[in-house]
């Protein structure tokens, strides 16, 4: 009774997208068939709904003085399903994603619908088993293979995962080859920031207080002078944790090898990074983390140098939760190649419902920046100082039950003149980002 009451008073807000409404109510009809009739199994259906303002001046780059505020609100709605018999699991998640006003009141059609994951999951044995479709990769950190939550699409991958594990052990392979659309001919892959082909190791082993992991990828991309070619770039790396009563380190190291996508030249970049948490008593935590990505100096001009490329990609991580939140660093956004030096804290307080971050970011590059108004006025390759600035990003939250919880946040960029030449913009103005957001999380069958 409940969920047809839900069906009759969904769809008509569903901006008269017959094809979205028709969809939608196979979906939970569906569900609702197997919930009812399948004794034998498990089935289990959960959305989420996730509205979000944020207030822009000076996110990811600095403002000018041209440049106005923004100020929008984008929601994410997600039906989630996963469906579980013997051996077998599937995963379904359905998903909107908007701004609010982006459509009009009336509209009959607007593409935002999508299918964020649908996969199967066989066991073979106890040990092994089997996934395949659309799913989310995330490994350690999130550092190299995130979900990007943060972002309202998310991120998502098409492959293969063949995956063991036992009481000490965990394996996964991952295999993807990626095309635009079924093709007579050619395999030309032609759609943006993915790759053609990917082959991935992932172990992991848990030690009594130490967990252990190693990654390896082979990352292929679509080569931009013959259409059945792929340029392949390798990472490969481990992630140490250690958990103690009152306190945790990490430590990780990368090193990313191969050919470069676009120019081809070989690769010869790292990652190093480590964060140790101590615990001062159940409701106060302080962490201190330093993270190095390796860049490309503007300054080194030999040609032993410039035919290899020394900056860092993190390939397909969560950016946002990394370098500060107002994603200056490595989250779509781009600085020159210069690489990244992030030192920074953690504060956290956390009593019952409520709980409050302060993270404050010392930001340097990791290469040599050029000078270019020396360059100009005298001819000399002269670097700049290696600091970029001070990021503080403010966090306080409130969650009054796991269905639904408050998050609000305010961050501040403090860039100088090394920071103006690579983004551009104006670091003597304010450069700050807000955010207010609701998540809502409702369990209609479990």
């Amino acid at each position: 009774m409940i969920f047809i009451m839900l069906l009759d008073c969904t769809w008509p807000n569903l901006a008269d997208n017959s094809m979205t409404k028709i969809f939608m109510k196979a979906f939970i009809t569906i569900s609702l068939v197997l919930f009812c009739f399948i004794s034998n199994a498990q089935f289990q259906l959960n959305g989420e709904l996730r509205p979000r303002l944020e207030y822009r001046d000076g996110y990811k780059s600095p403002v000018d003085s041209s440049s106005d505020p923004a100020m929008f609100v984008t929601q994410r709605t997600r039906l989630n399903a996963l469906y579980t018999k013997d051996d077998l699991k599937v995963g379904i998640s359905l998903q909107d994603i908007r701004v609010w006003g982006s459509q009009s009141q009336q509209n009959l059609s607007d593409g935002l619908f999508s299918v964020s994951e649908a996969w199967f999951e066989y066991n073979m044995t106890k040990k092994f088993s089997l996934k395949a479709g659309r799913q989310q990769l995330v490994y350690n950190d999130h550092r190299i293979f995130g979900n990007s939550d943060w972002n309202s699409q998310g991120r998502s991958h098409d492959l293969l995962l063949l995956k063991f594990s036992d009481s000490t052990w965990t394996i996964h392979t991952g295999l993807a080859f990626n095309q635009n659309k079924e093709q007579l001919t050619t395999t030309l892959y032609t759609v943006t920031n993915s790759y053609k082909a990917m082959q991935y190791l992932w172990l992991n082993k848990k030690i009594n207080k130490v967990d252990a992991s190693f990654l390896f990828v082979n990352n292929g991309i679509q080569s931009p002078v013959s259409n059945t070619s792929i340029r392949y770039n390798q990472v490969s790396g481990v992630h140490f944790e250690y958990n103690a009563d009152k306190s945790w380190t990490m430590l990780k190291g990368y090193y990313q090898s191969g050919d470069d996508g676009v120019t081809k030249k070989q690769l010869n970049a790292f990652l190093a990074g480590i964060e140790f948490m101590y615990k001062i008593n159940p409701e106060i935590s302080l962490a201190a983390g330093y993270e190095f990505l390796s860049g490309q100096s503007q300054t080194d001009s030999t040609s032993a140098y410039r035919e290899k490329l020394h900056s860092f990609t993190p390939l397909y991580g969560t950016g946002h939760k990394f370098s500060g939140y107002m994603d200056y660093f490595y989250a779509g956004s781009s600085h020159g190649g210069v690489g990244l030096q992030d030192v920074y804290l953690r504060i956290k307080y956390q009593k019952k419902k409520f709980f409050v971050y302060l993270e404050p970011h010392y930001f340097m590059a990791a290469a040599e920046v050029l000078d270019v108004e020396e360059l100009s006025n005298n001819g000399k390759y002269q670097s700049m100082p290696s600091a970029l600035g001070t990021e503080v990003d403010l966090s306080l939250g409130y969650v009054p039950s796991r269905t639904i919880n408050f998050k609000l946040g305010y961050s501040q960029m403090f860039g100088n003149s090394t920071l103006e030449l690579l983004k551009g913009g104006d670091t003597g103005k304010t450069n700050n980002w807000a955010y207010f957001m609701i998540t809502v999380k409702p369990e209609f069958i479990k």
